[in-house]
């Protein structure tokens, strides 16, 4: 086993976030300094205004309680009819003052550019609309860094209002604002679907720019005229305008203009069939990310055209995990019986990846035919619990009386994961077939398996599911509760209500938020008083998506005013986003995770995501990830992990803010894994290729340095043997 400890760097060579603001960037050289008359005595250290920005964005608030709101300057802080540099007009530069307190408006009108620039990212953190104006001034800030920071952060609100100021910024002359503002327009999403038109312009020309870049090019940033074009790109999928993507993707004959991996991704999402013949086209590139690309996209359209290439990679060698499984895919979407033999011979070719091996047994349950079932049955007692969940799901699918026959002679699986896909495969079947066996599982003494088995049970409308959900209120498994909240609010039984007020009353002990958040949705469905008189009271839970969901309850019952109250709980004192170990850590840190393939060098991203960063070196060196199992893992998308109770639904107890930022999803990159905004806690996930539809919507707090290839080797139910962080100092 070895390490590269001297990946860890100081300072601007990748961390420090006080300095690099101090810095304005830590490449930048520090702007100058506006002119004397114009400045005041600093009344705040940088680590102080970092500190600030941090608390306030994780508080959700703009300022603190009792700060008077900073006056919004009339002027802008740009002239569009002088040069920003140096003749910018001294009514201008006089907006500009040192912030005396915790104020992110007053922080956008801080002399320091680095200040400004962190600030605008912080008033879109809040997911606050109004910020909106603060933003939309920064617009105008002579700084092409903070402009984009601006434009970006209009995109975090996500109001529909801010798309004028967007579309204005599309046509600054620095790219980097005009790509900034592309993204934000794609994460506000349907509101700006009016924008589209004007994202093709500003992305007009892009044929020529992207044409030469290679097929797999994962680089970024790359320059920023290309950067213009991978935004219009994402930005126009989310906003579905199949229009204006052509007029970028696409020559005058409808051929693609590049081959480079994010036409693929875009042609493929944008889910229009006039982008089958270009995805044709695409579908026979080298490399993996574009004909994976392709080859998904023309599976999503029944494309005959995908089958010979989806054949020839199925059982390609040569080519990686995720190709070959996306392959794989392609054939149990389009194909027919001609390709059973072959799946069959994937499937248990001692050479198969284990994980394109479990994506042909899917594919066989897909598309059945003679003598599939039993070789589906000879699977049941293979020694890797994923290949019997997926044989038994597999063969449900091709004979559901004869599966649930064999089913009847077999012992309960040893492993609780095998026996919750179960719960989920009978969930489909004829009710009469398979209720004995969901009730089976609905005795089971795992808690794990109780909730999918109670899903079942709903599936099937059992009628006795009623009082089965009053009795799973009352159990001590806080996942269990939540199951049985959410099902009792979808079948609102008589009773329901008085039940799930006494269930809040014994949820606010749980350190887990899941079943208060169930339970306050639940109400909802059947409002009234006791709706009411719940939601209210949790709008001022310990747990901000508590908060959130009673909001949401609130303004469907008719209280369109209801928020949140803010400012939301904070896990660490004031003094903590002040501290040093935070702001100024002196090395980036570095997370070795050991496992059975080798180990994977993760270097943590304290800068643009330094609370999620820390806390996630807490958990690593507490232990708390040692012996953990890869809970999730899908070919071509993400490995995720960090899951105590190992079904997905766990956690350390408390939730993380989002850090949201600009880094793309790429291959290696490490991302916070969540349940809906802000409920991040230990769960990781690795993305095994570029993922844009994630970007700016799930903390990027890192990126695989080292070990990458391992990540293609990994398998569900895998354990992480320990996670060791190096920080520079220490390694443990």
């Amino acid at each position: 086993m070895t390490f590269r400890l001297a990946r860890a760097r100081r300072a601007c060579q990748g961390l420090a976030l006080a300095a690099a603001l101090a810095a304005g960037g830590c490449a930048a050289a520090p702007p100058p300094a506006a002119p004397a008359e114009t400045l005041q005595a600093p009344v705040a250290s940088i680590d102080q205004k970092v500190g600030w920005m941090l608390r306030l964005e994780h508080q959700r608030v703009l300022r603190d309680p009792g700060v008077a709101p900073a006056e919004l300057p009339a002027v802008s802080p740009a002239d569009p009819a002088a040069p920003v540099d140096p003749a910018t007009p001294p009514a201008v530069r006089s907006i500009y003052r040192p912030a005396a307190a915790a104020d992110l408006g007053a922080l956008v009108l801080d002399p320091d550019p680095g200040v400004r620039r962190r600030a605008a990212l912080a008033i879109g953190r809040t997911r606050l609309p109004e910020g909106r104006p603060w933003l939309a001034l920064t617009l105008g800030d002579p700084e092409d860094d903070v402009r984009a920071s601006a434009a970006f952060g209009l995109g975090l609100l996500g109001v529909g209002a801010a798309v004028d100021d967007l579309r204005a910024a599309l046509s600054d002359p620095a790219p980097q604002v005009r790509a900034r503002a592309i993204d934000a327009l794609g994460l506000i999403g349907a509101d700006a679907a009016s924008a589209a038109p004007a994202i093709a312009d500003a992305a007009a020309g892009c044929g020529p720019v992207i044409a030469p870049i290679e097929p797999d090019d994962e680089r970024y940033p790359l320059a920023w005229d290309v950067e213009v074009c991978r935004a219009a790109l994402f930005a126009l999928v989310r906003l579905r305008s199949w229009d204006a993507l052509a007029r970028i993707a696409l020559d005058e004959a409808g051929r693609p203009v590049s081959r480079w991996w994010p036409v693929a991704y875009a042609l493929q999402r944008i889910a229009d069939e006039r982008a089958v013949p270009a995805l044709e086209a695409l579908a026979s590139t080298a490399g993996a990310y574009t004909p994976a690309f392709a080859i998904r996209g023309l599976a999503a359209h029944d494309a005959p055209a995908v089958l010979p290439l989806a054949r020839a990679l199925a059982g390609r060698a040569g080519a990686g995990v995720g190709l070959r499984a996306t392959a794989v895919r392609a054939l149990a979407a389009v194909g027919g019986e001609d390709e059973v033999a072959p799946l069959v011979e994937l499937v248990f070719d001692p050479a198969t990846p284990p994980n394109v091996a479990l994506e042909a047994v899917s594919a066989l349950g897909a598309i059945g035919g003679p003598g599939v079932f039993n070789d589906l049955v000879d699977l049941f007692r293979h020694p890797w619990p994923a290949m019997r969940a997926a044989a038994i799901d597999a063969a449900a699918r091709v004979d559901p009386e004869t599966f649930v026959l064999v089913l009847s002679s077999l012992r309960p699986d040893s492993e609780p994961a095998v026996r919750v896909a179960l719960a989920s495969t009978l969930a489909r079947l004829d009710p009469a077939l398979a209720r004995p066996a969901i009730e089976q599982l609905a005795q089971d003494q795992d808690a794990r398996v109780t909730g999918p088995a109670l899903e079942a049970l709903a599936a099937i409308d059992t009628p006795d599911l009623g009082a089965r959900l009053f009795v799973a209120l009352e159990t001590p498994d806080y996942v269990v509760r939540a199951t049985a909240a959410r099902l009792i609010g979808r079948r609102t039984p008589e009773g329901g209500a008085d039940r799930l007020v006494a269930a809040w009353e014994r949820a606010i002990g749980d350190a887990a938020y899941d079943a208060r958040a169930a339970i306050v949705g639940a109400l909802g469905e059947y409002g009234g008083a006791n709706a009411v008189a719940i939601a209210r009271r949790a709008l001022d839970d310990r747990a901000w998506p508590v908060r959130l969901a009673a909001a949401d309850v609130l303004a469907a019952l008719g209280e369109a005013g209801a928020e949140p109250v803010r400012p939301a709980p904070l896990r660490e004192p004031p003094a903590f986003f002040e501290s040093a170990r935070l702001i100024r850590p002196e090395f980036s840190p570095h997370a070795f995770i050991e496992t059975r393939h080798g180990t994977i060098e993760i270097e943590l991203d304290m800068v643009r995501a330094p609370v999620t960063s820390l806390q996630f070196v807490e958990l690593a060196r507490s232990g708390f990830y040692n012996g953990l199992a890869v809970h999730r893992l899908i070919p071509h998308f993400v490995v995720q992990a960090g899951d105590p109770r190992g079904d997905g639904a766990g956690g350390p107890g408390y939730t993380v803010k989002d850090e949201l930022s600009p880094l793309p999803y790429r291959r290696g990159t490490v991302g916070m894994a969540l349940a809906g905004p802000d409920t991040g806690g230990s769960q990781f996930f690795i993305a095994l290729s570029p993922q844009p539809h994630l970007n700016g919507q799930y903390t990027v707090f890192g990126q695989v340095v080292s070990g990458g290839e391992l990540l293609d080797a990994m398998q569900r139910f895998d354990v992480i043997e320990r996670i060791r962080i190096w920080d520079g100092v220490t390694y443990r």
